[in-house]
């Protein structure tokens, strides 16, 4: 790993602008940062994939995460004053809403400044985004690191604890050690099992497995048909009532079908006629279970008494959630959920 270069005698820009995830923040990020702060006077973390429900990917929020970047620049005798923060959520299928609100973010603190720049490496498809903020200056880092976040959890959830304190600043380590005595490591670390032992069963297939769902976008009477997940992936998490594609059925009809023994409705209200219009998604990381392309219908049951629900076979708990309930809590869902029920209620 190289130590960050000197910025010599070029004038410091007033902001300067990091984007990450940082989950969770490590050795890399923080020479990036430190280098950052020799050009500009003000640095600004963008931290991305705010409001989402933990999982094995994400495994800790934006407050944890600003946290931990405040206290690793402390330890680095980097003053708190210098360093500002954005939350982001993850757009998967609305680029202009995530730059937006990057943009947004940062305005709030640039004021009408211009005097902007980005930092950031062009490594791979991955930092893509550095090519959408045109008008800010792109400072590329010096930092040479092989080191990444899913390093880090690897080990982490793999318990390679003697790998973890060489890969992380000290206030970084410290909090994954108490981390892992709390009850949400352990449930992610039941569904990282979970997803290694599901992901090694089709490590012999010829190919690697494309896997067919359905989803369902139920909307009456300003509610929307939900079921709280009673297994892994995502146990606890409200999600659309949904499966896996059968030999012998059509997408339709498996959607159909998902949503009668999933939530009981279904048996005397006709689905099919309330259909409104339907939607393919394909985002690659979409599901941690490996690639899975989701076809989404929305049905809308219009006006009236909530359909009475019945408890799934696989110990889903259904459930009707008011749509202002469920568009403010991205947080409590399932994978891309919320952004596919977002997708079809910002379209009427």
């Amino acid at each position: 790993m190289a130590a960050p270069l000197s910025s010599g005698s070029r004038r410091k820009r007033t902001f300067g602008v990091y984007i990450g995830r940082f989950e969770p923040p490590h050795q890399a990020h923080l020479l990036v940062m430190l280098e950052a702060l020799q050009s500009v006077q003000k640095l600004i973390v963008v931290v991305g994939s705010a409001r989402a429900a933990r999982n094995t990917k994400n495994p800790f929020t934006a407050e944890e995460r600003q946290d931990l970047i405040t206290a690793m620049l402390l330890e680095a005798g980097v003053p708190r004053s210098r360093v500002l923060f954005v939350h982001v959520r993850d757009y998967f299928y609305n680029e202009s809403l995530w730059l937006s609100e990057v943009q947004a973010g940062v305005q709030a603190h640039t004021r009408g400044s211009t005097d902007v720049a980005l930092i950031g490496h062009l490594k791979d498809e991955s930092s893509y985004y550095l090519r959408s903020f045109p008008a800010w200056e792109f400072i590329p880092t010096h930092v040479v690191s092989a080191l990444s976040a899913t390093d880090v959890r690897r080990a982490y959830f793999e318990d390679r604890v003697e790998d973890v304190p060489g890969m992380v600043p000290p206030a970084v380590h410290a909090f994954l050690v108490q981390f892992r005595q709390t009850s949400e490591y352990a449930e992610l670390r039941a569904e990282y099992d979970y997803l290694r032992d599901y992901r090694a069963a089709w490590k012999d297939a010829p190919f690697p497995p494309v896997f067919v769902t359905t989803d369902a976008v139920v909307t009456r009477s300003g509610h929307v048909l939900l079921v709280r997940r009673g297994g892994m992936p995502g146990r606890g998490r409200l999600a659309m009532p949904g499966g896996f594609l059968e030999q012998k059925e059509t997408l339709l009809e498996c959607c159909v079908r998902n949503v009668h023994e999933e939530t009981g409705v279904g048996e005397g209200t006709h689905l099919s006629a309330a259909l409104k219009s339907q939607a393919v998604f394909d985002y690659p990381d979409r599901s941690q279970r490996g690639r899975t392309v989701t076809h989404a219908f929305y049905f809308d049951l219009g006006i009236g008494q909530l359909p009475r629900l019945s408890r799934g076979s696989d110990a889903t708990e259904p459930l009707w959630l008011s749509l202002s309930d469920a568009m403010s809590t991205p947080e409590l869902f399932f994978e891309d959920h919320h952004a596919i029920i977002e997708h079809f209620l910002m379209r009427g």
